[in-house]
């Protein structure tokens, strides 16, 4: 049909033209994506969306991202709710650190993962917490090899849209990495530390070496040469940015003064990260370069977790992804957070018995967390992206668990928040309460604004979120 055939045909300009405008700056071996320019996006794209938006783009022709940030426990449900509805709402002493960002974020109330109550499988709600969250789907009680979850959402969208960069997706930690072995009741670990499942039996490993991340999104060689190209650099007292300075010099011609203002920009941001990596690894660091802990991973856990959101941002800043998972801890994580003053774990202060001084170290918690997202956030909103809009005005972020009370394991009316204007297609600064629906709703409602061609359905689908 023609308008079948125009479509394809406008997918397919789109992806060359994702990749034309695609920069990088080599140099010794170094390899560093730039973002996207407005003075070298071509003018043909921008004129095409006029009658159709193709994959994983905005109707101004610039990328359309997504991403999943997971946070584990549920929440202490009355600081977490804001007072009031749609545009006249209030935000909750935990949602707090997100006034500034208020215009920006949808709270959404009715989200439910019913695949992720008990059932007649038994104890394992937060085994079941973790592998519903982005599949939708009820996870095989097993702890051996036999484990089958469903195909998440992310890697649906990656599917469809994942050519039109260098990476189909990123799936990142702040935890450990398993796939195996018996972690909740007799559900296996693959299910609590994997968000993102390519197929029913295979999780996607997250990567949680903030130094590993950067390096391949940005670096060269294997990696086992990563570590003599450091050598090299340190011994030269030269960053990764001073091999290519050069070709940034050339390329700056070529851009008006905007985009030289955000090559400054984004050159000055990269090598903000790269001095943090390298300052994490000094930290504690020993001799001993046979030493277990993985290089790069932080000893400080909000070091950590600023890394990863630093790397999402870098992602997609770069386009070099346009969906990507975070867990920040898996469900049943029992970390402590002494810096805020609660130094015992967070899995065994989510069984509060409804008293009130654990609930307050909950809550200080749940706020700690929402603090992380709001700086990431604030990065995004501050960050001009192709079209003269900012990256969280062209993205859509999910931030949320599968638990929503961790004291009674409840898997209904789940803490969910959607940031982002999802390239002018979504309608944030709203407290909406939705009703009682699936979470898997919400995820066709994105896929929809990520151009797949349209699902029937997904997971435990019964329609589309509306009014979103």
């Amino acid at each position: 049909m023609p308008q079948q055939t125009n479509s394809n045909e406008l997918t397919a300009a789109q992806r060359r033209a994702s990749f034309s405008r695609r920069h990088f700056l080599r140099g010794l071996g170094a390899c560093l994506a730039l973002p996207a320019f407005e003075s070298l996006l071509p003018t043909r794209l921008l004129a095409a969306q006029e009658a159709a938006v193709p994959l994983a783009t905005t109707a101004t022709g610039a990328p359309l991202r997504m991403a999943f940030v997971y946070i584990p426990n549920g929440v202490i449900q009355p600081t977490w709710w804001p007072t009031g509805e749609g545009t006249e709402f209030e935000f909750g002493r935990t949602m707090q650190p997100l006034e500034s960002l208020k215009s920006q974020i949808q709270v959404l109330g009715g989200m439910d993962h019913v695949h992720a109550t008990a059932g007649p499988d038994g104890p394992g709600d937060h085994a079941r917490a973790n592998g519903t969250f982005l599949t939708g789907v009820r996870v095989k009680k097993t702890a051996g090899s036999d484990i089958h979850a469903g195909v998440s959402i992310d890697q649906v969208v990656a599917n469809e849209v994942g050519h039109l960069t260098r990476f189909p997706s990123l799936e990142l930690s702040c935890d450990a990495v398993r796939k195996s072995g018996n972690c909740d009741s007799g559900y296996s670990c693959a299910y609590q530390f994997n968000l993102a499942w390519k197929s029913p039996t295979t999780p996607v490993s997250p990567e949680p070496n903030p130094r590993l991340v950067f390096e391949r999104l940005f670096g060269a060689g294997a990696p086992g040469e990563r570590r003599e190209n450091l050598k090299s650099r340190r011994a030269q007292q030269r960053s990764i940015l001073d091999f290519v300075l050069d070709d940034a010099r050339s390329l700056e011609k070529q851009l008006g003064s905007r985009d030289k203002l955000k090559l400054d920009e984004y050159l000055a941001g990269v090598r903000e990260i790269e001095t943090r990596i390298e300052r994490a690894e000094r930290f504690g660091e020993t001799p001993d370069p046979a030493q277990a802990t993985p290089t790069g991973v932080p000893a400080s856990y909000e070091e950590h977790v600023q890394l990863m959101f630093g790397m999402m941002h870098l992602a997609f800043q770069t386009d070099s992804t346009r969906v990507a998972t975070l867990l920040l801890a898996h469900d049943g994580s029992n970390r402590a957070f002494p810096d805020i003053k609660v130094p015992e774990g967070h899995h065994n202060l989510s069984h509060h018995q409804d008293k009130q001084e654990v609930m307050d170290k909950i809550s200080d918690i749940d706020r700690w967390y929402v603090g992380q997202l709001a700086a990431f956030l604030k990065k995004l909103d501050e960050t001009k992206d192709v079209d003269g809009r900012s990256l969280l005005d062209n993205s859509m972020i999910v931030y949320g668990g599968g638990n929503a009370d961790g004291n009674r394991h409840t898997h209904s009316n789940l803490p969910v928040i959607l940031a982002g204007g999802g390239g002018a297609s979504l309608n944030p600064g709203r407290f909406s309460k939705l009703g009682s629906q699936p979470m898997s709703n919400l995820f066709l409602s994105m896929a929809d604004r990520m151009g797949v061609p349209e699902l029937p359905r997904f997971g435990d689908s019964t329609a589309r979120a509306a009014g979103i």
